[in-house]
């Protein structure tokens, strides 16, 4: 008995130090309660075995690896015993957003009385997580086609960290890291979810989010189950789409939870009506399925689980922001017959169509414009109920603008169930799509339209020139005027610039002219583009009214809603207007002049020097003899250059843009000849052809001249510089003629 004993004792011993030496290797914190009880000299070591630092220590230590210090976040609401720190790193070639989050630190207030008795505070490192951005592919998955293929992907960076605030699941701490992306003229939001596990003291990724209308991801009550979801909002426009996760248990000891997505890929019910209910809001008909389920929750309670309920309450919140769209006040029938249709208000929509007999053509081109979302919803609610009218309408609109009459009438009469009553109704709603209808739309081109844009308070009917010469010019609710100035327009054969002469307008129906002549017909819609004080655009919707020309120039009047006010402040372009398929952005990934050396050093020697003589010439540094090329290197090598063909013979051009600070910086001895403020001054391009002699420069006399954007235009082969000028924009193509941008 006493060799049993001694045994059983020993293997709990042996047990005990087994378990001990499984948490010291996993988490010493978890032992550090033996410190209390073990010599100074045998104190077991906290923090990965790291030495417990300051603030300060951290943060040099940080520095010697080329590594920035981010803002700490408390992790508890006493900030001074545990913080997260983020890790940044410098991004090469780089001109916006520079900082890389690359590491996540989780620091705690040392205990030890070594360090406790200090004057400052020592923290021990209690984890640590790196950090990798979503690739690029997935932040643009929204926007591309279910079918398209991405191209080959990059990891995207990173830049900021928020602690989530308010009503998080606990217990742990909630973090959102992001990053930005331009996509056209919009931005694109994207980023990582991480969770701080408070009882393993361990960060845990969770999950990847983009969001293409640039919304934040946040906490909110979606399923009513006590716990708050995490709701991703990826609506494009009307077109309502949002991702909501869970947060579901895992029987793991390091990751006790996951965030797990709501879906309706799959009926969580074995019931045909339940189906065909999640079947009709995939297609995006929430409300209607919304409805559907209520009636059938009623009459099958006794098999209702937790999962449908989550899916009927993602419908149900779906269901509530479409009905808010298609209860508002629209600029045009044509975005009221959308936001019924996405709603699934079939009847309303007709109404709308019926009473705007002036706006046929408007809303026959929304028809033909589409390519998915209202096909698929009107062939859905056909496959449930084929013998509703007000559906049989719509699919029969679409399929006349979109494959032809003769189609539509045929695909018509085959309906087996149709009345003679029907039929002539739905024959009359597609007759109004003749005349100014699908005839000319397939032959009209989409209005491609640039200019300057500015609100005004007063329209005077005589002065413009509308279709419907007997029709007021009237606004609707929280609806301003915009007179845009035309600075260039494609007739549906080639580009025209202002100013505009030899029109050859007739001598009736000159409205009609201007509407066909501008795409008006097809696209009656102009995006207004402003950009805000930090910088960030911002896109309003505008409605083509009226057109006038006065002279040699353009204008078009436009109603919208109100944007905001130019603060004056010399860093904010003016507002520019152009249509949807006015442009294509261009932007070439930059290097720096010093990789552009190591391709081309004789090249380089040549830029360098024009750039100095340039900066000599707008007197922003000293006149004199030029620095060696060597000394040029030193402070210009860094400076980031785009390589880009902007003359169409296969040769590229140097795109060189210089920030006001980068040429403070290479004089500080000349800060006046910036004026008193230079970092309010904007940047300026020069460019430099592939002989290199400059053809394109800001650097003038007249330092109101900026370039905005570099652009690709249709039926164009060469690129073309959106310029913005003192009182308007320009669009400047190559000449090879003339050999200069006109």
């Amino acid at each position: 008995m006493l060799a049993i004993a001694i045994l059983l004792s020993s293997a709990s011993l042996i047990m005990a130090f087994a378990w001990i030496s499984v948490l010291f290797i996993f988490n010493p914190d978890q032992v550090s309660w033996l410190n209390k009880i073990l010599p100074a000299w045998a104190q077991i070591p906290l923090g990965n075995h790291e030495r417990p630092q300051t603030l300060k220590q951290i943060q040099l230590d940080l520095s010697r690896k080329n590594q920035i210090f981010g803002e700490t976040l408390p992790i508890n609401q006493n900030a001074k015993n545990s913080f997260l720190l983020p890790v940044f790193q410098q991004r090469a070639n780089c001109q916006s957003d520079c900082k890389e989050l690359v590491e996540l630190r989780v620091y705690q207030l040392s205990e030890e009385l070594e360090f406790k008795s200090q004057s400052e505070n020592y923290y021990y490192l209690a984890t640590q997580l790196p950090v990798t951005g979503p690739e690029e592919s997935f932040v643009i998955s929204p926007l591309l086609d279910e079918t398209s293929e991405p191209d080959v992907s990059i990891s995207l960076p990173l830049t900021e960290v928020q602690r989530f605030e308010g009503g998080t699941p606990s217990p742990g701490v909630w973090f959102d890291l992001r990053g930005k992306r331009q996509q056209g003229t919009g931005t694109i939001t994207y980023g990582q979810v991480i969770y701080y596990n408070l009882e393993r003291t361990n960060l845990l990724q969770m999950l990847y989010w983009t969001s293409p209308n640039g919304q934040l991801p946040k906490w909110q009550q979606v399923t009513g189950d006590g716990t708050k979801e995490l709701v991703v909002d990826q609506s494009i426009g009307l077109e309502t789409h949002l991702q909501v996760y869970q947060v579901k248990p895992l029987k793991l000891f390091f990751k006790p939870i996951q965030l797990e997505a709501i879906t309706l890929k799959s009926s969580v019910l074995k019931d045909s009506a339940y189906q065909n209910a999640l079947s009709i809001a995939r297609s995006g008909l929430w409300t209607p399925a919304f409805e559907w389920l209520k009636f059938i929750k009623k009459q099958r309670k006794g098999i209702w689980t937790e999962a449908a309920q989550a899916q009927m309450d993602l419908i149900r919140f779906h269901s509530q922001l479409t009905k808010t769209q298609a209860e508002k006040t629209w600029a045009s029938p044509s975005q009221e017959v959308l936001a019924d249709l996405i709603d699934g208000r079939w009847e309303k929509a007709l109404q709308v169509f019926e009473a705007s007999p002036h706006n046929a053509q408007e809303i026959a081109t929304l028809l033909k414009a589409d390519e998915k979302r209202l096909w698929n919803r009107t062939a859905e609610a056909l496959r449930v109920n084929p013998n509703r009218r007000e559906v049989q309408a719509w699919f029969a609109l679409i399929l006349k603008v979109q494959q032809g009459e003769e189609h539509a009438d045929s695909w018509l009469r085959a309906q087996p169930k149709i009345t003679k009553d029907n039929l002539a109704y739905i024959q009359g709603l597609l007759a109004r799509l003749n005349g100014e209808g699908t005839s000319q739309i397939s032959s009209t081109h989409l209005s491609q339209i640039v200019g300057t844009v500015q609100p005004i308070t007063q329209v005077n009917n005589a002065e413009w020139l509308q279709p419907n010469s007997s029709a007021d010019l009237q606004l609707t609710d929280n609806q301003v005027w915009y007179q845009v100035e035309v600075s260039a327009f494609h007739d549906g054969k080639r580009w025209l610039n202002s100013p505009f002469e030899n029109f050859n307008l007739p001598k009736i129906d000159t409205a009609k002219f201007f509407w066909k002549t501008l795409g008006i017909t097809s696209d009656p819609e102009i995006q207004i583009v402003v950009w805000l004080p930090n910088g960030e655009q911002q896109i309003t919707i505008a409605a083509i009214k009226a057109v006038q020309l006065r002279g040699k120039v353009l204008r078009l009047l436009a109603a919208g809603p109100k944007i905001p006010e130019n603060q004056n402040n010399v860093l904010q372009p003016k507002p520019l207007a152009l249509t949807n398929a006015a442009l294509e952005w261009v932007q070439p990934s930059p290097i720096t002049l010093q990789q552009l050396h190591q391709q081309n050093p004789q090249r380089v020697k040549v830029i360098l020097s024009s750039v100095w003589q340039s900066l000599q010439k707008s007197r922003e540094v000293p006149g004199g003899a030029i620095p060696s090329f060597e000394q040029m290197q030193e402070k210009l090598g860094d400076w980031p250059v785009q390589v880009v063909d902007l003359t169409n013979n296969a040769q590229p051009e140097i795109i060189l843009t210089i920030s006001p600070a980068a040429i403070v910086s290479l004089n500080q001895s000349t800060h006046e000849n910036l004026g008193e403020n230079p970092e309010k001054r904007r940047d300026r391009t020069i460019i430099f052809s592939d002989s290199n002699k400059v053809i394109y420069t800001d650097f003038t006399g007249n330092y109101s001249q900026r370039l905005s954007a570099i652009a690709k235009l249709s039926d164009v082969q060469s690129l073309a510089l959106l310029v913005e000028n003192a009182h308007n924009y320009s669009l400047k193509r190559w000449s090879t003629k003339n050999q200069r941008f006109e």
